[in-house]
């Protein structure tokens, strides 16, 4: 199953979707927001598969976001 990594600065969201995905059998991770999210891409102790990420966040958006991780070229393991 592929690991999913949940990008949302909403809460209630970030907890709804990861029960359930895990409900489903998928490993899952959250973080609320870009800046939270390159840095556990960058750090490579984990790898995802899928990026669930919202487009309206705090300081660097969801947009933002997805054009760094393809700048820095940050791929699953």
């Amino acid at each position: 199953m592929p690991k999913i990594l949940i990008v949302d600065d909403e809460t209630g969201i970030r907890e709804s979707l990861q029960g359930v995905l895990t409900d489903e059998g998928y490993e899952t991770a959250s973080v609320e927001s870009g800046e939270e999210c390159l840095k556990l891409l960058l750090r490579r102790t984990r790898s995802f598969e899928v990026v669930m990420l919202d487009i309206w966040l705090p300081g660097i958006d969801g947009l933002e976001t997805l054009q760094r991780i393809r700048d820095l070229e940050i791929r699953p393991k």
